[in-house]
């Protein structure tokens, strides 16, 4: 399953439509409602994850991790030895292997072309620094209101991306 552009092109960003925003809402405030009642789900389990990384580890690469692993999923971080010098044919080599080995690919402080790139020939969901601050279902964690922490929130509303496009 490929991730729709407005959600993987790095580009211009990732944009959320109307249609977007609500179900992403609603999910994490189902994960919202489940973890007050401490019946968090994991329909992530047995699945596995890549979280690629150019930066040495932060509390984004922290929070992708938290929340995937949470819904059952397991995470391998690995620092990306990729950039746009890389010769095509190398990252589509290594885009393929990734596909093989993940369900999704979670990108984080990398060149937007070469997660484009990757993207393209992973055949897989590729995110955009999802648990980045900036990413825009990170920043619906607002919305969510004050029953739970805002960390709590933005660990949710990842959740909710990643349920929307893995589980």
């Amino acid at each position: 399953m490929r991730l729709p552009n407005r959600l993987r092109e790095p580009e211009a960003g990732p944009q959320l439509s109307p249609l977007d925003v609500a179900s992403l809402l609603c999910r994490a405030r189902m994960l919202q409602r489940a973890a007050l009642e401490g019946t968090t789900p994991k329909p992530l389990r047995g699945k596995n994850l890549g979280l690629l990384y150019e930066t040495p580890c932060d509390a984004a690469q922290a929070l992708f991790c938290d929340a995937a692993e949470r819904l059952g999923a397991r995470v391998a971080t690995m620092r990306s030895s990729l950039s746009l010098d890389t010769p095509p044919q190398e990252v589509r080599h290594t885009a393929g292997m990734l596909g093989r080995l993940y369900e999704a690919v979670e990108c984080q402080d990398m060149d937007p072309a070469l997660v484009r790139q990757i993207g393209e020939h992973a055949g897989i969901p590729v995110f955009y620094g999802a648990a980045m601050e900036d990413h825009p279902a990170v920043r619906l964690a607002e919305l969510l209101g004050d029953g739970t922490s805002l960390a709590d929130n933005r660990r949710f509303m990842v959740q909710a991306l990643l349920l929307e496009h893995i589980g």
